[in-house]
């Protein structure tokens, strides 16, 4: 891989009308802020475009290639200033954690889904390179994490885009800065869009040992007899959640967690969410680096998500509930963890010859 040029980026002075900060090829970048006042950043290729958000916890806020729109339905149009993400839920993906992660249990005070989705980057930079003849253009953002009397972490995210592909990296690298072991939950939260019809593949077996459905019910969640009563319909028999075709089995939520997932010849799971014309959203991760793999699938008037795959070092459930089962990683005094997936869009023809 070859360094070609790094960009700096600032939010100053944006409007709603974008910059042009980068083309190269068929990849470009453009600026521009929402009338909510969040900036944004547009990464495009000749298949479609990201858009990131540099400063604001580098969510990624939408995805969309060949005319088709990966990201979950919701009432949001566009992002909104929040402390937390419950406050704009409507993006593509997000970093979920680090110090802290999931829904909070009892007992526990924090917020849902940690720190880190909506908060504040001090720095966002661009850089180009050429990978064996491919362009590559990747966004990275910086946060430095210090809280008095507490831990100190510095973290990077990042977005990477290629020429002529619909599939693209998302990854985050984070350091302790402390002299005192720091407690890590991280969660590659990608909220990919409902699939009526849509069909979900998995390098394991539908059954209870590999596929379990979450029996807990978080605060948000209203469950009647009927729902508890699907739980454990699902719990039986998963193979059922195999196709995303009853009406109502998804309002409220089901999550799901997939354990006991093997890596490939190249240390990865994939998972797929194929559609009905044959065309199919991906997601490629290291199991090595994610020891869970979490499902959530949301179908209900507001939202329509089918987040087939959410790899992470831990469960969802609140930090109380994931340190008593062992599931709160510790990264040592200045000590790092590094987290990639690849993910996005396949043609039914790229479809076709990856199966």
């Amino acid at each position: 891989m070859r360094h070609l040029a790094r960009i700096p980026l600032s939010p100053d002075g944006l409007t709603g009308a974008e910059t042009l900060v980068l083309d190269a090829g068929s990849l470009s970048a453009s600026l521009f802020r929402y009338p909510s006042g969040i900036a944004a950043l547009r990464l495009s290729n000749a298949r479609g475009s990201l858009i990131v958000l540099p400063w604001f916890g580098q969510m990624l806020w939408h995805a969309a290639f060949d005319g088709v729109d990966l990201t979950m339905r919701s009432f949001f149009d566009a992002p909104l200033p929040s402390d937390d993400i419950a406050g704009t839920y409507g993006c593509f993906a997000f970093h979920s954690g680090l110090l802290r992660n999931g829904v909070p249990g009892p007992g526990d005070d924090h917020a849902a889904h940690g720190e880190f989705p909506c908060a504040s980057m001090r720095d966002a930079w661009l850089d180009l390179f050429d990978e064996n003849g491919t362009l590559a253009l990747r966004l990275t953002s910086e946060r430095d994490h210090a809280v008095g009397f507490g831990p100190h972490y510095l973290a990077h995210p990042f977005v990477t885009l290629r020429e002529h592909s619909a599939l693209f990296d998302l990854a985050l690298d984070v350091e302790n800065r402390s002299g005192k072991p720091m407690e890590l939950m991280y969660m590659a939260h990608v909220n990919f869009a409902f699939v009526p019809g849509g069909e979900i593949l998995q390098p394991v077996p539908y059954d209870p040992h590999h596929v379990a459905v979450r029996r807990a019910i978080p605060g948000h969640v209203v469950a009647s007899d009927a729902y508890r009563a699907r739980i454990e319909t699902l719990a039986a028999d998963p193979g059922r959640m195999r196709r995303l075709d009853e009406t109502g089995a998804y309002d409220p939520e089901q999550v799901f967690y997939l354990d006991h997932m093997p890596a490939d010849e190249d240390g990865r799971a994939s998972l797929m969410l194929r559609r009905p014309d044959g065309d199919a959203f991906a997601l490629r991760y290291a199991p090595a680096q994610f020891p869970h793999c979490v499902r959530w699938i949301l179908d209900d008037p507001d939202q329509g998500v089918a987040a087939f795959a959410l790899p992470s070092t831990c469960h969802p459930e609140g930090y109380l509930s994931e340190r008593a089962k062992g599931h709160v990683r510790i990264l040592p005094p200045h000590g790092h963890a590094s987290f990639a997936i690849t993910l996005g869009y396949l043609s039914a023809t790229e479809f076709a010859t990856t199966t």
